[in-house]
């Protein structure tokens, strides 16, 4: 794509970046038959060649967001497919994630959705403000019926049971079972702490079974994922730069260990959010080191395990599948472990959920959440996996077939106890 950016504004990294990315861009569309939103509404401008134009024109003439383009940037899921399907390596998430800081900074949005937006940010990062307000949702859901869309789904997303606060949540070191072949850092999210407890009591167990150290540092938090996306920016680098010191601070580190993939497709690129500050290389290093849950399991190795008798529908997040291009690891645990593995169709296809775009996006994050079900019902399987919390509040509102991180899976497998959700 030919691009016009004058020498002065190619002095500015963040349009030098997004320049290199568009020049990338060759029109070919294979991007459209990926993108969700394209596959839902039909129109070009919501799809990631749509947008790029959209892009183009609103930076390259260093111009102030209008409506239209504000409206198809915010209808974009994040998902990533585009950057997996393109041939021509257009990196997508950035020049989406730099129009987003664009619109922060230029466009006034009304007065309800900057309410909206603001309360997110100020409460989902914060597990104890995400509990209470969960509580709120909780105690309102019957009266859904009396509100708009958004608010409508906010008290749908809420689970029917709040769970417990986990103690092991707090800042501490779990020894190795035998012998510890590598020192990690779990991180323990924001969202999740509030949402689902046994997800990280299950990677703990799980990875000082098979002979990791696993810290939880003083002093980490949200990843930033959330108000980054909104285009906050300066939010999400402060997020960024606080986990990067509290990892520091911990001593010497193999990994960083993530079993949020949304999370994990945003610290592993905190090398390159904040590349032109201060703590650039301390960035750097923790991206470096950043992986899934499914590597470091991978990487401990797993024993071979008889068949648990149990067909396990995998849903591919795709903040893992497209953002970091894990694709078969998870799968090949399962089975090792002695699941019977099945795929939906269509599982480059996002479920909807998206961080919070089920909550600013109902309509459309609704009608992939139905198709998501469909197909993975479709499979009538014993029990739905998943590596990531929002794909799993997304799909297990729309479904009675349990549905668990697959860390749980593979905790139950080697010795843990069975995940709550089955009944344990």
């Amino acid at each position: 794509m030919q691009t016009n950016f004058t020498d002065a504004q190619l002095k500015i990294p963040a349009l030098k970046r997004s320049n290199e990315i568009l020049r990338s861009c060759v029109h070919c569309g294979f991007c459209t038959a990926t993108c969700p939103t394209y596959q839902v509404l039909g129109d070009e401008l919501d799809s990631p060649r749509g947008r790029i134009y959209l892009i183009k024109d609103m930076l390259e003439n260093d111009r102030p967001a209008d409506a239209k383009t504000v409206k198809h940037i915010d209808r974009c899921l994040s998902c990533l497919a585009c950057m997996s399907t393109c041939p021509s390596g257009v990196h997508y998430m950035h020049l989406v994630d730099h129009a987003r800081a664009h619109i922060e900074q230029t466009y006034q949005r009304p007065m309800g959705e900057r309410a909206l937006r603001w309360m997110l940010a100020r409460v989902l990062p914060y597990p104890t403000r995400f509990r209470l307000a969960l509580l709120g949702a909780k105690l309102g859901r019957p009266f859904r019926g009396l509100f708009g869309p958004r608010i409508r789904a906010m008290l749908e997303m809420a689970p029917r049971r709040i769970p417990p606060v986990s103690r092991n949540d707090d800042p501490q070191v779990f020894q190795s079972v035998r012998g510890p072949k590598m020192r990690v850092a779990l991180m323990t999210g924001c969202a999740q702490r509030a949402l689902n407890t046994d997800i990280n009591d299950a990677t703990i167990r799980l990875l000082t079974r098979l002979g990791a150290e696993v810290v939880i540092a003083e002093g980490q938090g949200c990843c930033g994922a959330l108000v980054h996306h909104m285009g906050r920016e300066g939010e999400s680098h402060a997020a960024a730069n606080r986990n990067i010191s509290a990892w520091k601070a911990a001593g010497p580190l193999d990994a960083v260990v993530i079993n949020t993939s949304g999370c994990g497709t945003t610290v592993k690129d905190y090398g390159h959010m904040l590349r032109n500050e201060a703590g650039a290389e301390d960035a750097a290093e923790i991206s470096a080191k950043a992986m899934d849950v499914s590597e470091i399991i991978e990487k401990l190795g797993i024993p071979e395990g008889a068949s648990q008798g149990l067909k396990v529908a995998y849903h591919a997040a795709c903040s893992l599948q497209h953002g970091q291009q894990i694709k078969t690891t998870p799968k090949s645990l399962l089975k090792q472990a002695g699941f019977e593995v099945v795929e939906p169709a269509d599982a480059h296809l996002c479920c909807g959920s998206a961080g919070t775009y089920n909550l600013m996006q109902p309509e459309i994050s609704g009608e992939l959440k139905a198709r998501k079900v469909k197909t993975l019902e479709a499979k009538r399987p014993d029990v739905i996996a998943a590596g990531n919390i929002g794909c799993m509040m997304q799909i297990g509102s729309g479904t009675q077939t349990p549905i668990v991180h697959t860390v749980e899976l593979l905790d139950w497998a080697t010795g843990g106890p069975k995940p709550p959700a089955l009944g344990g």
